[in-house]
């Protein structure tokens, strides 16, 4: 036990006996003193109240020594918390991961922790007593820091971004907080600044700004920041009565090298030709990449139509140098459109939208080349969005047909089966020719939508034929691009098969040659999982695409059915002629059987019927037309 508990102790023992002794003699002697009437009595009672005072001063001063004492101990407590204070305070000051500079009122500095000099670089012994415009980075005007020691006079703290100097001379930017502090008296003693190296943070930003403007493969400008620079170069070309070129340029067939080498190898060459592109062009040309295989070109300065056409044209030429990637000489074709600013559009927007009808255009032209924009374009295109508006409203109020045209067997002329063809019955315009229509549910993607309601009705006419006691082999039904690439194109099948109770076997799908090159080993999992569930297949424009004779081979299915355009020049055209032999020959020795369509003139019949083509469809078997106006009992003669 230290020594001034010991004091405190006794004192507490001291005062407790006296207030004892005071309150046992104090008691005494009053209730004496009013008895008593003996002289000597009262001295001695006299002598007891002196010796009651004596008691009550003694025990004052030992309650003064006690709370002296007690004191002397609190303050004791008080200090000792106050040194761990400044031992956590330190500790603190030592270990934090943030820099802490601590200047005097001259604005000296009189410490720094740890964290300082492991961002900055300065040793303790290197800054102190110095001024902290040795880490000024020369970046900030005067009066930057003038509005800062503004504030720190104002409000008494600054929070803000600033850059500094490392030792090393590496200028890096700080969030830094500085605070101004006062002593006891209220004066001001010390400025506190803390702050930390954000120079991570800075370069992540700077690196997401960078991703979100620039296309990640080729480092190009992407769409967003493309169309942005277009704004600005279309609003610059309006101040200065500058015409301006948009070109869209658009790989051909680069699917094709996707499928045939993989898509690092397609990744590879989209590089290259960035490359080559970026190369073609100097200042006033900014080139993008929109996605896929598609980039886009600015260009300007481009004040006629001439000088945007030899433009395009020097794309086209530059690109056809072939590229080695890998191991492989590649070669591809470019397919250009191009808009004019601001004879064809006023904004970005529209002059991108512009060159995409544009380029349309050139595809459809046969591709390897560039075409412009004119305004029948604009007309058409503003046809096809009508058009899609108002077709999808024809879905929802079952304005759609199914019309069905006879397939006949050649050798019979008995007919044998039907095709479902989508027809339009608009209120206005009567009936809507496919041609008209259908590209555009192509292009819009509802032609997968279409299918699927045409299959459905199909199956259940099927039905009903059935029921009617009218013998047909199959009812068939076209499947696009779109819908076979569908997975749940099998499940949507054996849905409708399930709903109408129609034999799978009544059902023929027909896919068309380019949905299955588009990519086969997906094509061969959809045909297979089809065949499982009993439906027939067949395939439909067959040599219009791109097909392996291997892959045709582990194909499951029972049909090719000959494109129209080879049966047209029959039996006089000699290409034709060669061609629809080779296709029945291929088709006969493959166990399938063989479907002309097509066929207008009994002569394309005879032709076909005497080189052992099964089937045929045509006008001159009969025309699409609803189901009530099938001919039934109609058998022409070929022969």
């Amino acid at each position: 036990m230290s020594a001034t508990y010991r004091d405190a102790l006794r004192a507490a023992l001291l005062y407790l006996l006296f207030s004892v002794v005071w309150l046992v003699i104090g008691d005494w002697l009053l209730s004496s003193f009013f008895d008593s009437s003996d002289e000597r009595l009262r001295w001695q009672l006299i002598n007891g109240y002196v010796l009651v005072l004596l008691s009550a001063g003694l025990i004052f001063i030992a309650r003064a020594r006690l709370f002296h004492c007690l004191g002397i101990g609190a303050r004791l407590r008080e200090r000792k918390a106050d040194r761990e204070r400044l031992r956590q305070a330190a500790a603190v000051f030592d270990c934090t991961c943030e820099g802490v500079l601590v200047t005097n009122t001259e604005g000296l500095i009189v410490h720094v922790n740890r964290a300082f000099m492991d961002i900055t670089g300065y040793q303790r012994e290197d800054v102190l007593n110095k001024r902290p415009s040795l880490f000024k980075s020369g970046r900030h005007p005067p009066d930057f820091y003038q509005a800062m020691f503004s504030t720190l006079d104002s409000l008494g703290e600054w929070s803000g971004e600033i850059w500094n100097r490392r030792k090393s001379g590496e200028i890096y930017p700080q969030w830094q907080t500085i605070r101004l502090i006062h002593d006891d008296d209220g004066r001001p003693s010390h400025y506190v600044a803390v702050f930390s190296d954000i120079s991570a943070i800075k370069k992540s930003e700077h690196e997401l700004m960078h991703l979100a403007h620039h296309d990640p493969l080729t480092d190009l400008p992407n769409r967003l920041l493309f169309t942005d620079r277009a704004e600005q170069a279309l609003a610059s070309a309006q101040i200065n009565k500058r015409g301006c070129a948009l070109l869209m340029v658009d790989l051909d067939h680069f699917k094709m090298i996707n499928d045939s080498l993989g898509h690092t190898i397609g990744d590879q060459l989209l590089k290259a030709v960035a490359e080559r592109l970026s190369a073609m062009f100097g200042p006033g040309v900014t080139l993008a990449r929109l996605g896929g295989d598609e980039f886009a070109v600015l260009a300007e300065s481009c004040p006629q139509l001439v000088q945007a056409a030899a433009l395009a044209q020097r794309i086209i030429d530059g690109l056809k140098e072939p590229f080695s990637i890998d191991g492989h000489q590649l070669f591809i074709n470019t397919s250009i459109g191009i808009s004019l600013f601001p004879s064809d559009a006023q904004g970005a927007e529209q002059l991108l939208r512009n060159a995409d009808s544009a380029l349309f255009k050139a595809k459809n032209a046969g591709r390897n080349g560039y075409a412009l924009y004119t305004e029948e374009l604009t007309a058409h295109a503003q046809h096809r969005v009508e058009i899609a508006f108002e077709l999808r409203r024809a879905l929802d109020q079952q304005e759609l047909r199914v019309y069905y045209q006879p397939v006949h067997d050649l050798k019979t002329s008995r007919l044998v089966g039907v095709e479902a063809l989508v027809r339009w019955q608009h209120p206005q315009r009567g009936l809507v020719s496919p041609a008209e229509f259908i590209p555009v549910a192509e292009r819009t993607g509802l032609i997968a939508e279409i299918d699927a309601w045409v299959m459905g009705q199909a199956c259940r006419q099927m039905c009903l034929w059935q029921l009617d006691g009218v013998a047909l082999s199959f009812v068939a039904v076209n499947v696009s691009s779109r819908l076979f690439a569908r997975r749940e194109l099998y499940q949507q099948v054996a849905q409708v098969l399930r709903e109408t109770g129609l034999e799978p076997s009544y059902l023929e799908l027909e896919v068309t040659e380019s949905a299955v090159m588009e990519d086969p080993e997906v094509a061969l999992e959809q045909m297979h999982r089809l065949r499982e569930l009993g439906v027939r297949l067949a395939i439909d424009d067959f040599g219009t695409g791109y097909s392996s004779l291997l892959r045709l081979k582990r194909l499951p299915v029972q049909k090719l059915k000959i494109d129209q355009g080879f049966v047209a020049g029959l039996p006089w055209d000699e290409d034709d002629a060669a061609i629809a032999r080779i296709i029945i020959a291929l088709a006969q020795s493959m166990g399938m059987q063989v479907h002309a369509e097509g066929i207008e003139q009994v002569e394309q019949a005879a032709f076909l019927l005497e080189h052992d083509c099964d089937l045929g469809q045509g006008y001159w078997f009969g025309r699409p037309v609803p189901a009530v106006q099938l001919d039934w009992a109609r058998s022409p003669e070929i022969r």
